[in-house]
């Protein structure tokens, strides 16, 4: 995903974190904050250190990136949305991935 559709920042992260809404399952917990004025959607990718190690939870982002990009067209425009990976992400395959992240996103209501 190009720059201008991510979360990079850490007062970004922690905007959305303390000022928006959570919704989980049991691979993810997303953060989601409304910005107007925004035409398209900015994500931040969060998978900590109870994932594994760097090769594991590089992994495990770059199959949530690819779910990320063939839900593009889903998403809706003008928010931004943070999505925490939990212990579980770690032995599911990139498609399992994304029909997780479809469930998850559905349930905040980014879809």
């Amino acid at each position: 995903m190009r720059k201008s559709f991510r979360v990079k920042k850490e007062k970004e992260f922690q905007n959305v974190f303390h000022t928006g809404s959570s919704k989980a399952n049991r691979q993810f917990v997303v953060y989601v904050l409304p910005k107007e004025g925004q035409s398209h959607f900015r994500v931040g990718i969060s998978v900590g250190k109870k994932i594994g190690n760097a090769v594991m939870r590089n992994a495990v982002k770059r199959k949530i990136r690819q779910g990320l990009l063939e839900l593009k067209p889903e998403i809706k425009p003008g928010i931004d949305f943070i999505i925490i990976a939990r212990q579980p992400t770690t032995h599911l395959t990139t498609e399992e991935i994304k029909k997780n992240l479809l469930h998850v996103l559905k349930l905040a209501q980014v879809i």
